[in-house]
């Protein structure tokens, strides 16, 4: 007797399955067969549920073009936060990699980078611009910031260089005080 198949646990699967798949190998280095083979369906399933590969990456990374809610708190408790956000938090449904970083792999498919740019513009660098006060280049100030802490979540995460990877957050934070404080005065 042949089982049935639930519909939407084999969606949820596929899903799951390629939003791992693509934090971790990137849209280019993630095929619908990988996928399918993770869950155990046949690769036709996946075109039936999500009509192409981009249709799969588009709904299994939707969540991760979602703004990620910022910490809350003062203003000035925030780099210490983002910090932990985005290089010490486990997002285990990213491959343990803050999203925005997961991402950053898929960066050359064609909407990821909009989605990237929305994200980044609309929900971090507004909220940071807040440090810079009003400083005549505070957009700069602001994004040298992001660029920083981006670098860091890459390098430790996705590149893995040996003194980045085994930093600790408290090891980091004087560094962090560094910067804040030359980005954007004392607090």
């Amino acid at each position: 007797m042949a089982h049935k198949r639930d519909r939407e646990a084999t969606r949820a699967g596929l899903l799951e399955c390629a939003r791992l798949r693509f934090a971790r190998d990137g849209y280019d280095g993630t095929s619908v067969r990988d996928v399918a083979g993770d869950v155990g369906v046949d690769p036709a399933l996946v075109f039936r549920y999500f009509g192409s590969k981009s249709g799969l990456f588009t709904e299994a990374m939707a969540t991760s073009s979602a703004p990620v809610a910022l910490p809350d708190g003062p203003v000035e408790e925030l780099p210490a936060k983002l910090l932990h956000q985005l290089v010490f938090e486990d997002w285990s449904q990213y491959a343990g990699e803050h999203p925005l970083i997961a991402m950053l792999r898929s960066a050359g498919h064609e909407d990821t980078k909009d989605r990237l740019r929305r994200q980044v513009c609309d929900g971090y660098l507004d909220v940071l611009s807040g440090l810079a006060g009003g400083a005549e280049d505070k957009d700069l100030r602001t994004e040298l910031f992001a660029a920083w802490l981006l670098g860091i979540g890459i390098l430790r995460t996705a590149v893995g260089t040996p003194a980045l990877a085994k930093a600790t957050e408290e090891e980091l934070r004087p560094h962090l005080e560094a910067v804040v404080e030359t980005l954007f005065g004392s607090r």
